[in-house]
């Protein structure tokens, strides 16, 4: 974003998303343009949705996928229908989130940047943190035109000036090694996510869809506003997450902070018995 945006230009974000994509480009002086999604389209934006947010200040479009936090998944030709409008708009660039990539219950990852027309202005975002979990490691890379990569390389030489050699190296070493590698954390996340889901779909008032990546369920928690549970009135979101954590000692994340005030979102990425444990403390409140 910061190499990209001029002060004024407006990026497509489809709600959910990341949280920091919105501020990242305030921080640009671009201006966010989100694009609401609901439970009902498997939180995804439609084409129709793309072209309706279009406009003269249109510079970007930034979207994740699988994504963080409703762990939804474009197929390629949900894919396709995006890029299908975008051919129309040729100055539009493209960033694609695709850090959750391995971690897809999908048959395939499927990747924009591979529809025609699509690969010479598609900024693939990625990294070893997820998949490989090396969260402490710190690397990320792109894929993106060379002249968008020639100009990141100069922004973050003044920054953060470069990674560390060891974390480099290792990440090469994760790259290159092939996905059965990681088969098992996968198969754990996906057997942890159809767990929670089970669980969670035996309490009243909690809308789920099923996510097919990533290790987050997002669920629309909306039924609950304007309601009294223990005192407590539920107005939003934030609301909802402060009573679990007070009352239940569980942490969720409102979905305010990612552009959905309907819903919170609850990681996975956590140990069965601690799953069981914290629905169990949820129904005993709501």
């Amino acid at each position: 974003a910061m190499v990209t945006l001029n002060k004024g230009d407006e990026v497509i974000l489809p709600a959910p998303y990341w949280v920091s994509y919105s501020d990242i480009v305030k921080l640009a002086e671009g201006v966010p343009v989100e694009v609401p999604t609901s439970i009902e389209s498997d939180f995804k934006m439609t084409p129709e949705q793309l072209e309706g947010a279009i406009t003269s200040r249109t510079k970007m479009i930034w979207f994740s996928s699988p994504c963080n936090p409703s762990g939804s998944v474009y197929s390629e030709e949900e894919l396709e229908g995006l890029a299908g409008v975008l051919r129309n708009y040729p100055e539009i660039l493209v960033v694609s989130d695709e850090i959750y990539e391995h971690i897809n219950f999908r048959s395939k990852h499927a990747s924009i940047a591979k529809m025609d027309g699509m690969y010479e202005r598609t900024i693939t975002v990625n990294g070893v943190s997820k998949a490989f979990a090396m969260t402490g490691w710190r690397i990320g890379y792109i894929g993106a035109p060379e002249w968008i990569a020639k100009a990141c390389t100069k922004f973050q030489g003044q920054i953060t000036s470069g990674a560390n050699a060891i974390a480099q190296r290792s990440t090469i070493e994760a790259l290159n090694a092939p996905v059965s590698k990681i088969q098992f954390m996968i198969d754990e996340f996906h057997k942890r996510r159809d767990i929670l889901l089970e669980l969670l779909g035996e309490i009243n008032g909690f809308n789920l869809n099923v996510p097919e990546g990533a290790f987050y369920v997002f669920p629309d928690i909306s039924s609950f506003f304007g309601k009294t549970l223990k005192g407590t009135t539920i107005n939003n979101a934030s609301d909802f997450a402060l009573y679990l954590l007070e009352n239940a000692n569980v942490a969720t994340v409102t979905g305010e902070a990612f552009g959905n005030p309907n819903c919170i979102r609850i990681s996975y990425a956590a140990s069965e018995d601690e799953l069981r444990e914290a629905v169990k403390r949820i129904k005993a409140v709501v």
